[in-house]
């Protein structure tokens, strides 16, 4: 039932940094952006989406694809309920649109297990 809102995409040379948002809203009750697993998931042209990151909820640990470990780095504000990827030494198959999602009841490299999705903000590498 979140709202989730990405941004900072764009176009960037190999070896650069660009650093995505996810900005959620629409919480219910008492419950925060801690309480949810955010993932982040990319899908290039013609490939299949797969799994970047994700921050487990129940233990508080950040997961990444092999592609994406000593790269990317996942963070969060709980203040301004804003999931973070910052993503360096970045490469051409790295160019994708990169969607953030979230989910109340699973910890999961699944796509399926993710209730909430934002539309995805594309990430192109390229010089």
């Amino acid at each position: 039932q979140l709202k989730l809102v990405e941004s900072g995409g764009g176009l960037v040379q190999p070896g650069g940094s660009l650093r995505l948002s996810c900005a959620a809203s629409g919480f219910t009750l008492d419950y925060t952006l801690d309480y949810y697993t955010i993932g982040w998931f990319r899908q290039a042209p013609g490939k299949e989406r797969e799994g970047v990151s994700y921050y487990g909820s129940h233990s508080g640990t950040t997961y990444y694809a092999h592609f994406a470990k000593g790269r990317f780095t996942m963070s969060r504000d709980n203040v301004k309920n804003t999931v973070y990827l910052q993503m360096d030494s970045l490469k051409p198959e790295d160019t994708a649109v990169y969607f953030c999602a979230a989910s109340a009841r699973h910890s999961s490299w699944y796509s399926g297990d993710y209730e909430d999705w934002g539309q995805g903000t594309q990430v192109t590498v390229s010089s």
